[in-house]
């Protein structure tokens, strides 16, 4: 009759108290948390996260008075999971191997024996460690996890499920033990679409030995390690296995170039860099001359900060050190070569041989295409590149648009190709106002403006064109070649 009177009261009182226990008193794995029951507080609740076929450990040490506890646990549904009053003799409580039947969030009473009516009072330690994992079919597993199973004719295929963040990266072992066993593995997702599989693994120790290695994770959820044999229902071998989960080295998103963090236009994010972890790896999509600003700031710590934008194939395209003031990096206003996919590399000063580490905040801007505004029918052209034109009376003048970056020497030569040109270059501000011209500054009739410096970043325009005649010396006209070259030191 005891234990049945004090469930009866448990469940009315915790299902009472369980809200508000839940936002105040949280357990977690290898914590230890201290409470009082009394006569003002027969009973006090707590709360944790547990996984399926989880065991656990849940122990309760009286440190004073004459306390004689009874502990309770729950499901979230209110639902009785296990109930100690004495252990052992001890009147002290002890759940020493508790597996858990769903993954939930659950709930540990203590109590007094008699709980309002009882009449013992006392200050106690409660404490929640997790001692492993079931081997049965079903249990979800943790990184860091080995359990030990059997495959035979009964049970061709076991599952295990386990919880995975986007950008992590893992590492799944099947090795047998004993019998013919030949392990094969499978990672399945919550739609059932295969991620990966593997029967035999090429330079194992072992013959029989089935791993799927640096799976990389591309979205929250949970995941299902299907444990079978070659020929899974239809295979004829059997016997024992070890199945490990693991998370792999770098594992997380932002870690390795293969689980950048995407980038979108007006996103701010922080991270840290560390002596392990000293680049955070970024990724965005952008199209041809889109302008791009990103920023690093330090927050925490000594970091130095230093930014790359790198192309597809990680080449360096542009990189900063200090240009965001103090120590912090500022890439302003980037022209994209190309569409496709980029990555923003934010790591610190000497990067690996570096001594500098902290918190950091990244701030991405994508401001426009550089050419949107351009009038139609003008081409864009770059530094180094050469292109042909005619001059004539229908044609008298030809348009180019460029990206100039404030500071850039630039020089363009206009050549006479054929006829009798007399050619004109000129470089044009961003409401096209001639800033500089030359007529004759290539040698003979070809123009040729040397060693112009971009004083604001932004967009020029090259015109070409001819020299004006009159009637003594009328308009010349012909093919030309026109060169954009930006100058170095």
């Amino acid at each position: 009759m005891r234990v049945v009177f004090i469930l009866v009261v448990l469940v009315f009182g915790w299902m009472a108290d369980s809200t508000a226990a839940q936002d105040e008193n949280f357990l977690s794995f290898g914590g230890t948390i201290s409470g009082r029951v009394d006569n003002g507080t027969p009973q006090q609740t707590y709360v944790f996260d547990g996984q399926r076929g989880e065991v656990v450990s849940i122990n309760l040490d009286v440190t004073g008075g004459d306390l004689d506890p009874v502990l309770t646990v729950f499901d979230g549904d209110g639902v009785l999971v296990a109930s100690m009053d004495d252990h052992e003799g001890d009147r002290v409580p002890s759940l020493s191997a508790l597996r858990l039947p769903d993954s939930d969030r659950y709930v540990v009473s203590v109590a007094r024996f008699g709980y309002e009516l009882g009449t013992t009072v006392g200050n106690y330690e409660l404490r929640l460690d997790r001692v492993g994992v079931s081997s049965l079919s079903g249990s979800m597993l943790r990184y860091g996890d080995q359990i030990i199973n059997s495959i035979s004719d009964m049970s061709p295929q076991l599952y295990y499920s386990f919880r995975a963040s986007q950008g992590d990266i893992v590492n799944v072992r099947m090795r047998r033990v004993s019998g013919d066993l030949d392990p094969y593995l499978q990672v399945v997702d919550s739609e059932a679409f295969v991620l990966a599989d593997n029967d035999d693994t090429l330079g194992s120790p072992t013959p029989f030995d089935s791993n799927v290695e640096g799976l990389i994770i591309e979205e929250d959820g949970t995941y299902i390690i299907v444990a079978s044999r070659y020929g899974q229902a239809a295979g004829t071998s059997s016997g024992n296995f070890v199945l490990a989960l693991e998370e792999a080295d770098n594992s997380g998103l932002g870690n390795t170039v293969q689980t950048a963090m995407p980038l979108r236009t007006g996103d701010t994010l922080e991270g840290e860099l560390t002596n392990q972890q000293f680049t955070k790896y970024y990724r965005f999509e952008a199209r041809a001359d889109d302008l791009i600003t990103v920023r690093m700031t330090r927050l925490t710590g000594s970091v130095d900060a230093f930014l790359i934008i790198a192309d597809a194939g990680l080449a360096e395209l542009v990189s900063d050190d200090d240009s965001g003031g103090g120590q912090n990096a500022l890439i302003d206003q980037y022209r994209i070569p190309a569409d496709g996919t980029y990555y923003v590399l934010a790591t610190r000063f000497e990067r690996e041989s570096g001594q500098t580490a902290g918190g950091f905040r990244l701030e991405f801007q994508g401001l426009g295409n550089a050419f949107d505004e351009i009038p139609d029918g003008v081409q864009r052209i770059g530094y180094g590149v050469t292109v042909t034109g005619r001059i004539d009376n229908e044609t008298p003048e030809q348009i180019y648009a460029f990206w100039g970056v404030e500071g850039d020497t630039v020089t363009v030569s206009l050549n006479r190709g054929d006829g009798n040109l007399d050619p004109v270059v000129s470089i044009l501000n961003g409401d096209q106002r001639p800033v500089v011209s030359d007529d004759d500054g290539g040698g003979g009739q070809n123009a040729r403006i040397s060693e112009y410096r971009i004083p604001v970043t932004g967009t020029y325009y090259v015109r070409a064109t001819r020299y004006n005649g009159d009637t003594a010396d009328p308009n010349t006209e012909g093919s030309f070649v026109l060169v954009l070259a930006r100058r170095f030191g």
